[in-house]
């Protein structure tokens, strides 16, 4: 959601689900052990001297690395296959200016005024509201 990328247009969501990268749930060590119920099911990176997964054993889990990343044409694309732009007041809304392929989010601090008048010139420069 950042403003300095310069977005190329619109990807077509069937052609999003398709570039993306599947990978494995990575999940802490030790997290199915009976012993360790009280575990979250999240990622944690392995730091003991005899972790199997820091390791890298078979079996230990999979460790999340660079290889898993997305291409980066589509790495920060909404799933409706726009660049998302979060505004949080009238001057981001100026900032925004190639219209094509770009959707516009209200941050939540936004009052209803303000709100209401921003979605007014929203819809006045044709641009596809998130929330």
């Amino acid at each position: 959601m950042s403003e300095n990328k310069s977005p190329k247009g619109k990807i077509n969501p069937s052609k999003l689900k398709s570039q993306k990268v599947s990978h494995p749930t990575f999940k802490r060590p030790n997290v199915g052990r009976p012993s360790r119920k009280r575990l979250e099911d999240k990622w944690r990176k392995p730091r003991g001297i005899d972790n199997k997964q820091r390791e890298k054993k078979n079996k230990a889990g999979f460790l999340p690395n660079i290889g898993y990343r997305n291409p980066k044409d589509i790495r920060d694309l909404h799933p409706s296959g726009f660049h998302e732009v979060l505004i949080t007041c009238e001057k981001d809304l100026e900032s925004v200016i190639d219209t094509e392929g770009v959707a516009v989010r209200l941050a939540s601090k936004l009052g209803k005024k303000k709100r209401e008048a921003l979605v007014l010139k929203i819809n006045e420069l044709n641009l596809k509201l998130l929330n």
